[in-house]
């Protein structure tokens, strides 16, 4: 007889994970989860009073770093990054993420493994203040090797309709600001695989693995007090092929390489790949994680407040004549 457990499809075994992460799946639900109602899909009131709300959604994955997770044994820390590629996205227009659902795709359920991975979109969820109201985990043998899985995240925000950040209204001679990024963050780890050896992964593990940052605290709470005109996060293509999205199409951006200290593992990468800054900085964050533009007499007030966050952040260019490109310096 050929069962569904021996086709590599073992239902109890995924039942035992879904029991086990309950616990922190709870810890992120908010107000407005409607819980134990229905089966087949999350449900999320919108509690809070907005005049004419607008919701932002978004939907990434953690690429590659999931191979360094796997050679490192350590998988509580990409849900993170699974959480922040999407929550950091939404908040590029202004919105505040209200609820996040996950896809986790698996050779064979390991519980352990997967309870580490949903550990850690729980923490990322809380970090953005969001709820995580839904995921599905699928089993998969022959698609995926066993020990084989892959992420996928998606982020719902809103924010009223007048306040939208879609930086149309950036202007010639606003200021850039870049603030600080984590590491890597979650970008750039084909190239990180290629040029570092097992042996220096292992080595470098703890900055190679580091979560990347979520930023939707900080930034909605500066964003009550200042205006600013554009967000971008820096992913991948990072400064010349994403940041310039935000910019109108007459405007470009001046970013002065020098102008913020780039973290040694960048360097590390710079000098074993022997690639020029171009590829660099197309490739990888360089230590700026998100990009703040701004009216010249507002940046330093900004800046200031991001230290009330333990945010580093720095003037790094400026918005210059041009056709919506970066121009580094």
């Amino acid at each position: 007889m050929i069962t569904y457990k021996k086709s590599g499809v073992d239902i109890e075994r995924a039942n035992l994970f879904v029991r086990n992460i309950q616990k922190d799946i709870k810890k992120t639900l908010t107000s407005g989860v409607l819980a134990n109602v229905g089966g087949f899909g999350s449900l999320f009131e919108l509690k809070e009073k907005y005049k004419n709300p607008v919701f932002v959604s978004s939907t990434d994955g953690v690429g590659t770093k999931l191979l360094v997770a796997k050679e490192l044994n350590k998988h509580d820390t990409v849900g993170i990054d699974l959480v922040a590629m999407n929550v950091n996205d939404v908040l590029c227009m202004g919105a505040k993420p209200l609820f996040f659902l996950d896809y986790v795709a698996c050779g064979k359920v390991d519980v352990k493994v997967l309870s580490d991975v949903v550990k850690g979109i729980a923490d990322g969820c809380r970090q953005a203040g969001c709820a995580l109201i839904g995921g599905e985990t699928a089993e998969m043998p022959g698609m995926y090797k066993k020990d084989d899985y892959d992420l996928a995240g998606f982020c719902v925000g809103v924010v009223e309709k007048n306040k939208i950040i879609n930086g149309i209204i950036i202007r010639e001679g606003d200021l850039v600001i870049g603030i600080e990024s984590s590491g890597l963050h979650s970008n750039g780890y084909s190239l990180v695989r290629k040029v570092l050896s097992k042996q220096e992964i292992k080595k470098y593990g703890d900055i190679i693995i580091k979560p990347t940052k979520i930023y939707v605290k900080p930034i909605l709470s500066i964003l009550r007090n200042n205006q600013i005109k554009g967000i971008a996060h820096v992913t991948g293509g990072a400064f010349y092929d994403k940041v310039n999205k935000i910019l109108p199409k007459n405007l470009n951006f001046e970013i002065c390489k020098n102008s913020w200290p780039v973290p040694e593992i960048f360097k590390l990468i710079k000098d074993k790949s022997g690639a020029p800054d171009k590829e660099l900085y197309r490739t990888l964050n360089m230590g700026i994680g998100l990009i703040l533009v701004v009216e010249k007499n507002s940046a330093q007030k900004i800046i200031n407040e991001l230290k009330v966050f333990e945010l580093k952040s720095w003037v790094i260019g400026k918005v210059i004549k041009g056709n919506k490109q970066t121009v580094i310096i």
